[in-house]
């Protein structure tokens, strides 16, 4: 599979781009990518032509056909590239991995955002409490286990391990640590963090935090 067969579309700072990155390293499928440099003022018409419902990075192009949203796109290279798969082999085990992908997909990114985009303590606070009620959940799932599905790594883990990289942005405006909260998960992070697959795809927690200080500053919360 050369490059020419598959393009990816998307941005540095975004977790969704990154998990498919990611999902793509692990599946060990060549693609070109195509960066979007400035999504908050000027999106290129290729995007906007590709993704016209939500203007949004990640897209997939395989064969020149646009595949979007994150979750789809890595469903849809686990079904389009069957070797090496992310999906549980039994039906119970996928009906689970789709349950938490939506859990995910619903609930951590935008607990996370409420936390750094207001400077009201109270809200901080509360902010900060439903993100961990959240993340209660996904340790609850984890158990003991060294991945979400057992002994692999896979759809369950891509998803969330992806959106880590703005975690330590969280717990600077939260001042809390997930670790002291949930250390299963703390180390389950750090577990997959030390894959290959996942450090070369995602993009530094250090570049996350400068760009949310920035953020904060452009909306005058700092």
């Amino acid at each position: 599979m050369g490059k020419d067969d598959v393009k990816l579309m998307t941005m540095w700072a975004s977790p969704f781009c990154m998990r498919v990155k990611v999902a793509l390293a692990e599946k060990e499928i060549a693609y070109e990518e195509i960066q979007e440099n400035d999504l908050l003022t000027c999106k290129s018409d290729l995007l906007l032509k590709s993704n016209p419902v939500h203007k949004q990075v990640p897209v997939l192009f395989h064969d020149d056909k646009p595949i979007c949203e994150s979750t789809n796109i890595i469903t849809y290279l686990d079904e389009a590239f069957p070797a090496k798969p992310l999906f549980p082999e039994c039906a119970y085990g996928r009906s689970r991995a789709r349950f938490w992908a939506d859990y995910i997909d619903c609930k951590v990114h935008p607990a996370g955002r409420a936390i750094w985009s207001t400077k009201e303590k109270d809200e901080v606070e509360a902010a900060k409490n439903n993100f961990l009620e959240i993340m209660k959940y996904l340790a609850g799932t984890l158990g003991d286990k060294d991945y979400f599905n057992g002994d692999k790594f896979g759809f369950v883990d891509i998803l969330l391990i992806g959106l880590t990289t703005w975690f330590p942005a969280y717990e600077k405006y939260g001042d809390f640590k997930l670790e002291d909260h949930y250390p299963k998960l703390a180390a389950w992070i750090t577990r997959s963090w030390a894959r290959e697959t996942v450090s070369e795809s995602l993009t530094s927690p250090e570049k996350i935090t400068n760009l949310v200080i920035m953020l904060r500053k452009m909306h005058g919360l700092e």
